[in-house]
């Protein structure tokens, strides 16, 4: 590894790996998901006390440090100022997740964040399976350079005071849980966040938590104070419940389940139609304010489907929101679907 220059920054913000008492509940850094606008609506929508963590998408190091390709990669540390209030108000951790595979960008990456960026906390990428990223030798191909992967650790760690965890999988082409995670357990990382699949599985197959338990022993064994959650095919703070009963982590990451339901994080609670329809409203709202000029419209598209569903005519009204270009198109078409919606209900009443 280079030599790294400067003081390591003290930022005086307490390591909330040690803080935590009970199960905790994270939910999964996701490329062009989980950007400000999608974690304040996640807030809004959460229970207090049922969400700890939250991750930015991952940012490239390599990106950050070159003079041109850092402009087009630090919206991922954005933080509205709505956002940082209802987390520190919740006591939600904000997680910056970062990647690539010079230790002295992930120094200065991190250095930045520390200095510049309200974040709680730094995760490593070393689990994104996606090719064009494992070609750089980047995420879960770290698998097959652990001493690599220890000196990005190091170089994270001696950038800054702010926690440190570590997101990874159990495996490059085969499993390695053994070999891999106890290589991370003797690092200076904090946490490990573990998804029980290989490289080349992808999203594809079923999670094998019979190897995050191995993970968990393994911890056990030779890092004790070290938190590690599980990942993998979780939907629900009931199934999260548990996997920490049955596998021993300490929580658990949700990434997929909250596309299923995005009131993950206030279990038990059954949404209306009007909640389904307000919530689309303002997550659409949000994103116009936050993106409009920066990002596309387009990629707001992926999340309509996640509030339009389980009611009558939503395939109808998600078809129609599709067609959209921008927020004031989405706010007529929700109105008049409200207006129909309403106008049904009325005949129906009349009708009983």
């Amino acid at each position: 590894m280079k030599e790294t220059a400067g003081k390591t920054i003290i930022t005086g913000k307490s390591n909330y790996w040690n803080d935590f008492k009970e199960s905790i509940w994270a939910l999964a850094p996701m490329e062009d998901v989980t950007d400000t606008v999608f974690r304040e609506v996640v807030l809004r929508l959460s229970k207090p006390g049922h969400l700890h963590l939250l991750f930015s998408e991952f940012l490239s190091t390599d990106g950050f440090c070159h003079p041109i390709g850092k402009e087009k990669v630090i919206h991922r540390f954005k933080v509205n100022t709505k956002e940082l209030e209802l987390a520190k108000k919740m006591n939600v951790k904000l997680v910056a997740q970062i990647w690539g595979t010079d230790p002295e960008k992930f120094y200065q990456t991190a250095k930045f964040i520390a200095e510049e960026t309200p974040f709680d906390g730094i995760d490593i990428n070393m689990g994104c399976p996606m090719k064009n990223i494992i070609k750089k030798g980047a995420c879960s191909a770290l698998i097959n350079t652990p001493e690599l992967a220890r000196e990005i650790i190091t170089a994270v760690k001696e950038a800054s005071d702010l926690p440190l965890s570590v997101k990874t999988r159990i495996g490059f082409k085969t499993v390695v849980t053994e070999s891999w995670i106890s290589n991370l357990l003797e690092s200076e990382a904090d946490a490990l966040i573990v998804h029980g699949r290989v490289q080349k599985m992808m999203s594809e197959g079923e999670a094998d938590w019979n190897e995050i338990a191995k993970a968990v022993q393994l911890r056990n064994a030779i890092n004790p104070s070290m938190k590690l959650l599980g990942n993998g095919d979780v939907m629900s703070i009931e199934e999260s419940n548990q996997k920490v009963n049955e596998f021993g982590v300490d929580g658990v990451m949700v990434g997929r389940g909250i596309f299923h339901n995005p009131w993950l994080y206030n279990p038990g609670h059954e949404p209306s139609l009007i909640e389904r329809i307000e919530a689309l409203r303002l997550h659409s709202s949000l994103y116009a304010k936050t993106w409009t000029g920066e990002k596309p419209w387009a990629i707001l598209k992926r999340f309509f489907k996640i509030y339009t569903n389980s009611f009558v005519a939503a395939a109808q009204l998600r078809a129609q929101l599709m067609e959209t270009n921008g927020f004031e198109e989405v706010e007529e078409i929700l109105n008049a679907f409200l207006e129909e919606s309403k106008r049904r209900e009325e005949n129906r009443e009349l009708n009983d």
